[in-house]
């Protein structure tokens, strides 16, 4: 469930709620959900939804920056939304070189590093070469992670990690009695990163589809009715404002 923030009436208590904003979770994932049905609402087609949805990237990455966070990790295309519309899926692939186009010179201004997750095999040329030439112009700053997870597929991402296992056992590069979560983790495509400490989810669905499965194991979650393009800095803030007030025992008390 989303909330409210409260109304501030006084400057103190403005402060308290930008004090606790600013010691954000290190890793925010976010299943950017809900640009279809926006579109759709408005008597437009789906793809005009995609195309404002990324007027809410650059706010959230920009309000991530803002609270110091270290990695913000956005679900932008599944494994499965290759079942897509030719026309829908063609849009959704020159997204990430229209969006770079615009917007890299903020991000590398920002001190932003450029990634992604998912298997890039199946994307086409221009896609890979848009992240590419982000990841390779963004590759020396310190500054906030973005992770975007294109073509991603948390049963396939564990697959191939068991696979890779096996293979290094049989290879005696590693042994069944070494192997333990830490050293998985080292196999998945998150390898070096933190696991998500706040998983958001837009459009009103409260379901995981597929993404990080692993590494939600303990994830706080946030779900909120709001269609990802009308997603902005003040929701965002919402979530983490909710975050700081949970405690998380990792299955103690």
């Amino acid at each position: 469930m989303s909330m409210r923030l409260p109304f501030f009436k006084n400057k103190q208590t403005t402060d308290i709620i930008n004090k606790v904003l600013d010691s954000p979770p290190e890793h925010v994932a976010i299943i950017m959900d809900g640009n279809g049905r926006w579109a759709k609402k408005r008597g437009l087609p789906r793809i005009a939804g995609h195309k404002e949805g990324i007027n809410s990237v650059i706010k959230i990455v920009r309000s991530a920056t803002k609270h110091n966070m270290e990695i913000l990790t956005l679900f932008a295309f599944s494994t499965e939304n290759w079942r897509r519309p030719t026309t829908e899926i063609d849009f959704l692939m020159k997204l990430p070189k229209e969006f770079l186009h615009i917007y890299l010179p903020e991000l590398i201004e920002k001190n932003v590093r450029i990634d992604m997750i998912g298997d890039s095999g199946a994307l086409p040329a221009h896609t890979k070469e848009a992240i590419q030439y982000a990841k390779e112009k963004t590759k020396d700053n310190d500054g906030l992670l973005l992770n975007f997870a294109l073509n991603y597929g948390s049963r396939f991402e564990i697959m191939q990690a068991m696979k890779q296992v096996i293979h290094d056992i049989e290879c005696s590069k590693l042994t069944v009695d070494t192997l333990d979560e830490a050293v998985f983790s080292e196999y998945l495509y998150t390898k070096g990163m933190s696991d998500p400490d706040l998983l958001i989810r837009t459009s009103g669905e409260q379901r995981l589809s597929n993404f990080l499965l692993w590494q939600l194991a303990y994830t706080e979650f946030w779900f909120t009715d709001v269609f990802w393009p009308d997603f902005d800095e003040k929701i965002f803030e919402q979530a983490l404002l909710d975050y700081q007030q949970r405690k998380r025992r990792y299955g103690g008390i």
